[in-house]
């Protein structure tokens, strides 16, 4: 099995006709995930080069495809209409890869979508993939294979990396879920962790973090509490000098709140396998999953 997409997803990609958003449908679509919609507005009535119809709004994709999900590829400046269409068009799942969303558009933009029952995964982060079954977004297929690892990551590099590893290893994914770093995301590690401990398929989760914010351990709380199956964590920027401001716009440090030993110290209270470094977690995960 796997959580938030499978073999019954039907796609739209928002943004079809720009130059990531082509590259990647075609990615998509060669991976075997069921795309049946494109949205660009203006273009409605043409195809996209494989032959996938091409649509002005997202309720027309919608209503003509019974299209499920979204994935958005348009500019930052129209991301956030982009994810409310889709969630007045019915989508269950919106997955925005756009990065540089303002954080103001997100404050509108989160309770909009929850209100209207969708799940939004993003912005800022490479979607997800369900090995052998469907791909959403931009993580690379032919690093993934089924099994009945679960992974989610806020960074997206460290996803492919610790994917790689697992794979090579053996170990094979049920879903790998990129939450994306921004301040305000849709989908959160607890939101994911939660799927991944009702998924009867999913043995054993790996959760990636970063420096900076408290999610991490708002995450190891929700796993001391409430999970049955092991998890394996990774921090980010261990070795980040103190003071300096780092990468995401969510790495930001108040105190001791978001530095790596305060995380990588919860995640060991939670009971939680430590990996110092990417490749570490193999170890942990088969430690732990048997």
């Amino acid at each position: 099995m796997s959580v938030f997409i499978d073999d019954s997803t039907r796609l739209v990609v928002q943004g079809i006709t720009g130059r990531d958003g082509s590259f990647h449908a075609k990615q998509m679509i060669e991976y075997g995930t069921k795309v049946v919609a494109g949205v660009t507005p203006g273009k409605g009535g043409q195809r996209f080069e494989t032959g996938v119809p091409i649509f002005n709004t997202v309720v027309d994709a919608v209503r003509e495809t019974q299209a499920n999900t979204t994935v958005i590829y348009v500019p930052p400046p129209f991301a956030a209409d982009a994810m409310m269409e889709a969630a007045d068009a019915g989508l269950s799942l919106i997955v925005c890869i756009t990065e540089g969303v303002p954080v103001l558009d997100m404050t509108r933009v989160y309770p909009y979508v929850k209100a209207r029952g969708a799940r939004l995964i993003g912005p800022n982060c490479p979607g997800l993939i369900s090995p052998g079954s469907s791909k959403v977004g931009i993580i690379p297929g032919r690093i993934c294979a089924p099994g009945p690892i679960g992974l989610v990551s806020r960074s997206g590099t460290l996803t492919y990396e610790v994917v790689y590893h697992l794979t090579r290893a053996g170990l094979g994914q049920t879903t790998c879920v990129g939450i994306g770093g921004d301040p305000i995301n849709g989908t959160n590690f607890i939101d994911c962790l939660d799927a991944f401990e009702r998924d009867p398929a999913t043995k054993a989760v790996v959760m990636i973090g970063e420096i900076g914010g408290t999610d991490e351990q708002d995450a190891a709380r929700f796993v001391k509490d409430t999970m049955k199956k092991p998890v394996v964590g990774f921090i980010a920027g261990q070795t980040a000098p103190p003071g300096r401001r780092m990468g995401h716009a969510g790495a930001i440090i108040s105190g001791s709140a978001g530095t790596a030993a305060e995380k990588i110290a919860a995640f060991e209270d939670a009971g939680m396998g430590v990996a110092k470094r990417p490749i570490d977690v193999v170890d942990l995960v088969r430690q732990r999953a048997r």
